[in-house]
């Protein structure tokens, strides 16, 4: 297969590639897709060959993306993803909760919406600074 980019594309899908690798695989420790970590190493060993053998090095036998790739900011677009996740998922799972995780339809959707956007807005004002666990119950 051949495919035919600019280098600025490529330099972009080097992104790309890190990101969903980092995704699959950075939780998994030593239970990794292993078929992912080969197309990245495949990615990255072309940047050494397209004149770009900063952003990738051999560790262990194996082509990876540079520690300077790695520590080029790329890992704050992803704590900047994370974040967001984060807040979206806790939204929905306490507005869930608050309507006592009936199953959601035409019904309670609009309920639903407004409960987790009342969540996001205190996220986006106070962060997590006003949730609180009773610690009798820890």
């Amino acid at each position: 297969m051949n495919l035919e980019l600019s280098r600025k594309q490529f330099r972009r899908l080097l992104d790309l590639v890190y990101i969903g690798n980092w995704i699959l695989n950075s939780t998994r420790g030593e239970d990794r897709f292993a078929d992912y970590d080969e197309v990245e190493s495949l990615v990255f060993g072309r940047a050494m060959l397209e004149g770009m053998p900063a952003l990738a090095e051999i560790f262990r036998g194996e082509i990876v993306p540079s520690q300077a790739f790695a520590e080029g900011g790329i890992h704050e677009a992803i704590a900047e993803y994370e974040n967001n996740v984060f807040f979206d998922i806790l939204a929905e799972d306490l507005a869930r909760r608050d309507m006592d995780d009936v199953p959601i339809d035409e019904s309670n959707y609009a309920e639903l919406n407004s409960r987790i956007e009342a969540y996001i807005s205190e996220f986006e004002e106070h962060g997590t600074d006003n949730i609180l666990v009773d610690s009798d119950s820890i």
